[in-house]
């Protein structure tokens, strides 16, 4: 088969390793994909937000599936554009990916299904917003309503700062906002947890713990992600028992009453509090960096996976893991989340000589005369697999550090409660 791969991260760099791997695979087209991608698969300069474009390329190229990596394009709409035209899709179609493109869409969803969550209040001017803060329990949460690459959830811890969050919402930092989220403050721990549905059927598809935070700790500002781990250390069949019960299950069932339904992978957010499962958010994708640790992790051909997806026939395939835990570790630019450098070269990337069970995936670079720059915030994801955490981490921080690039920065303690010291 002819693959297509849309989008240009760390995500879908490890997509494309997967299908590599799967003999059904014959030719990979990454739309615009990284310099990464481009030593396995054909790198295709697009817009994504020109669908009509894109499905001009995917034509010219006779893609017989396409899979959709990051959350823009899906809650845009360019699943039911491709279908429209009789092409083969992976991934949730627009009414489904509000799961993600509309947190309030969410929390409505899950009120009215009983689905555990935090309390919530839903304001559409800065007056009201305010005059509810003033009654507020500190720390609160503030949240835009849309798309915000990961950064549009505040943790306040006074008024001043959550006053702060509603006007930079409102003011058009993440986007034209009408309404804003605010919600009470879970003490827990996170879990991020993933399916993979058919729109028929779904099968649990594996779980992580990311590190969102900028500094060690899990202190700073929020990334789109600085590293994490899989299997999640919560994982249990017991916890699994209660979020596919109360959060899987009703939320699906949710979209059913729409008259729509779920294909492709859906990811919850979660906060664990006393061995209970609540819902903090949904993104309608694979986690990034998440999906660079759960790919590898995969023994059954991957390929196969998708395809009985969107052939809706889900049931009909095993999915095999290797018992072996993997890490990630994300190399960033100076300066990430806020303003940084692009176009630096990564100078002794080709010199890297990796073991067995050990990646390294593109994420923000680009290639030019057989050089690699960074193109982005986030740059390389450092990922291996085996069943000792530590030592994995050890490992990867003494190749980063051989790489020794001037102007990336890392993260030394991804997994620091799950790995004693």
């Amino acid at each position: 088969m002819n693959v297509g791969i849309i989008g240009s991260g760390g995500r879908e760099h490890a997509i494309c390793v997967s299908l590599k791997n799967s003999e059904k695979t014959n030719n990979i087209y990454c739309f615009p994909g990284n310099a990464g991608t481009s030593l396995i698969a054909k790198n295709i300069n697009a817009d994504l937000a020109d669908f009509e474009a894109l499905k001009k390329l995917i034509q010219k190229f006779n893609i017989d599936l396409v899979i959709i990596g990051p959350e823009k394009p899906l809650v845009d709409g360019l699943v039911d554009y491709l279908k429209k035209n009789s092409i083969k899709v992976f991934g949730p179609n627009k009414i489904a990916s509000q799961l993600e493109g509309s947190k309030i869409f969410t929390k409505n969803l899950c009120k009215k299904y009983n689905i555990p969550t935090a309390k919530f209040g839903v304001f559409d001017n800065i007056t009201k917003s305010l005059s509810f803060l003033k009654q507020c329990k500190f720390p609160i949460v503030v949240k835009a309503d849309g798309l915000a690459a990961g950064k549009g959830v505040y943790i306040c811890e006074t008024f001043e700062r959550s006053t702060n969050a509603v006007q930079e919402i409102f003011n058009g930092k993440f986007g034209e906002a009408e309404e804003v989220l605010i919600e009470e403050f879970l003490e827990g721990e996170e879990m991020s947890f993933f399916v993979i549905s058919d729109g028929k059927s779904f099968r649990k598809f594996g779980s992580a713990q990311d590190h969102k935070r900028v500094l060690e700790g899990d202190k700073g500002k929020n990334t789109g992600g600085m590293g994490a781990y899989s299997p999640s250390r919560l994982e249990n069949e017991l916890l699994d028992q209660k979020i596919i019960e109360k959060i899987i299950k009703p939320t699906l069932k949710g979209l059913k009453d729409l008259k729509t339904n779920y294909v492709g992978f859906l990811y919850a957010g979660l906060m664990i509090i006393k061995g209970e499962p609540f819902l903090i958010e949904y993104n309608v994708r694979m986690g990034d960096p998440e999906c660079q640790t759960i790919l590898p992790r995969l023994k059954t051909d991957f390929l196969k996976v998708i395809n009985t997806c969107v052939d809706n026939n889900l049931n009909s395939i095993n999915l095999e893991w290797n018992e072996e835990k993997s890490i990630c570790i994300v190399l960033c630019s100076k300066g990430y989340p806020d303003e940084y450098e692009n176009g630096i070269e990564i100078e002794k990337l080709n010199e890297i000589k990796l073991e067995k069970n050990n990646y390294i995936f593109h994420a923000g670079t680009k290639i030019k005369n057989s050089k690699v720059y960074s193109n982005g915030g986030r740059v390389l994801n450092f990922v291996m697999k085996s069943k000792n955490l530590k030592e994995s981490r050890n490992n990867l921080i003494k190749v980063i550090e051989n790489l020794n690039w001037k102007n990336g920065y890392f993260r030394k303690d991804i997994g620091f409660k799950v790995i004693k010291k």
